[in-house]
């Protein structure tokens, strides 16, 4: 059902203080198709799309809907005419019902207005389920529902509007495998029946498989729109970044001579962890894959102490350390980069060489006295060593890219010192680009001869990356393998074995 444009946008311009955000950017999505919107962080795609959704107003340029130009000054406008954005971070209230959230604001009455019709709104909330082919109870409270449930309850609140043009920004990154088939199922629903999805994904993959054309934008230009058919990934990604980005490895394996930094022995955490044991060599990078749930995040946050194991022994360099608090880790030189930064890694409001210093304060303490000097200056070597895109190292973390907040979290264990890094999903939510910056950065630290234990549901990161991978499943270690054993078949073979 793919016809003529519902949106056209062009010759779109945008600035900020300091910033040329947008220059002559344009984008065409029609009825019926899925649209990619790719580009680095940084690239312009969340300006675009947040001028076509009236979060801004574009300094020059036109936008034709449906035919005609319009002029879109707030989301509420945005709604009406038809387009709705699903974001990253789900905007529903988990206290309210699925019905509730849906039509929040805009419920049905009884007479005089004073009560809420509870019966009739979930009536019209079933008649629009019946139309989405979803089966999903509109009683249900948000706080029950998966991650998948509740983004078709966003999408279901998009199209309660009459929504014509729906915008994806990251919606699988939180998803699992069978749920981000669920989400498929739905656009490609949508398609069919003429709505219009621009979609905003890192994952090359899910491009090639959900999308029918790709618009590629780098540094606030338009780049070029491709059929996706037509075009192969490493063609899209030198588009969007204009160099080269992963290069080949040759990774010489660690040898049994190598010292052993971190020994794992018989760790015991409810269900979640059960009887993990394993070692890590100087230098080495050693990949957990697994599915999710299999207990990788559990095992890291037992390591480095944010949660109390039931029991087991950690060993660093062959003598028995005991780790009751994140405190105790670091006190032993363990770093730990949780896969989420913002909440656990970074204080967003405030700025790089804040975040840099936070866990050395010691260091930069005297007689009570902060030395401030010290913290800016290491703090510029930090912005300098790791190439962090940033004005200065005054600047807010929170106006960072996703790729240069993760190497400011890298930047405060290197501070430390830290000799065991545990790095959890280090290139989630972040662009190609950036990925390939922070695989280089990953590398030069094991060369340094630091430690690291990457987690990573990317099996071609794990791949990649890895001097060995251990595979979990429901807990447990299920498989070990060399770097010359491993292969995608292999790690899926052990993720889904239920015994190691």
């Amino acid at each position: 059902m793919v016809n003529q444009p519902l949106v056209i946008m062009e010759g779109i311009e945008k600035s900020f203080p300091g910033v040329h955000a947008l220059n002559q950017c344009r984008l065409e999505l029609r009825a019926g198709e899925v649209h990619a919107l790719v580009g680095e962080n940084g690239a312009g795609k969340s300006t675009m799309m947040k001028i076509l959704t009236g979060v801004y107003r574009k300094d020059a340029g036109r936008i034709v809907y449906k035919g005609q130009e319009v002029d879109i000054p707030n989301t509420k406008a945005a709604q009406q005419i038809g387009i709705g954005m699903i974001h990253q971070e789900l905007n529903l209230m988990p206290h309210l019902t699925v019905a509730q959230n849906i039509y929040i604001g805009r419920e049905p009455r009884r007479k005089f207005r004073l009560l809420l019709n509870e019966k009739a709104l979930e009536e019209k909330v079933r008649e629009l389920f019946r139309t989405m082919n979803l089966d999903l109870d509109p009683r249900a409270k948000v706080s029950d529902l998966t991650v998948a449930k509740q983004q078709m309850v966003e999408i279901a609140k998009a199209l309660s509007f009459r929504s014509e043009v729906l915008i994806m920004d990251e919606p699988t990154a939180a998803l699992t495998t069978s749920e981000i088939e669920e989400l498929f199922r739905m656009i490609e629903q949508l398609k069919a029946s003429g709505v219009g999805v621009v979609y905003i994904s890192h994952r090359m993959d899910e491009l090639k498989r959900i999308t029918d054309r790709i618009t590629v934008m780098r540094d606030g230009c338009y780049i070029d729109t491709v059929n996706t058919a037509e075009v192969s990934v490493d063609r899209i990604i030198s588009m969007m970044v204009g160099r080269e980005i992963y290069h080949s490895v040759e990774r010489t394996a660690i040898g049994d001579s190598a010292e052993t930094v971190l020994e794992v022995r018989g760790l015991n955490r409810g269900k979640a962890v059960r009887d993990v044991g394993f070692h890590l060599k100087k230098g080495e990078i050693l990949g957990f894959a697994g599915l999710m749930g299999a207990g990788r995040t559990e095992v890291a946050r037992a390591i480095f102490g944010a949660d109390r194991i039931d029991s087991g022994e950690i060993l660093i360099r062959g003598k028995r350390v005991s780790i009751r608090s994140p405190y105790d880790a670091v006190k032993h030189g363990i770093g730990y980069l949780s896969e989420d930064r913002k909440r656990f890694g970074l204080l967003v409001d405030m700025d790089v060489q804040s975040n840099v210093a936070i866990a050395s304060y010691g260091k930069f303490r005297r007689l009570g006295w902060m030395k401030r000097d010290a913290i800016e200056s290491s703090a510029e070597q930090v912005v300098d060593a790791l190439k962090v895109k940033t004005p200065n190292v005054s600047q807010k973390v929170k106006f960072l890219s996703g790729g240069n907040q993760q190497k400011v979290v890298i930047g405060k264990w290197l501070t430390k010192d830290s000799d065991i890094l545990i790095f959890d999903e280090p290139t989630r939510g972040i662009d190609v680009g950036a990925k390939g910056e922070i695989y280089k950065l990953l590398e030069e630290l094991a060369e340094q001869g630091k430690s690291i234990i990457m987690i990573s549901s990317e099996l071609p990161e794990i791949l990649r990356m890895s001097h060995r991978v251990i595979v979990m499943c429901e807990g447990r270690i299920t498989g070990q393998l060399t770097r010359e054993e491993a292969d995608q078949e292999k790690i899926m073979k052990f993720a889904t074995s239920r015994t190691g």
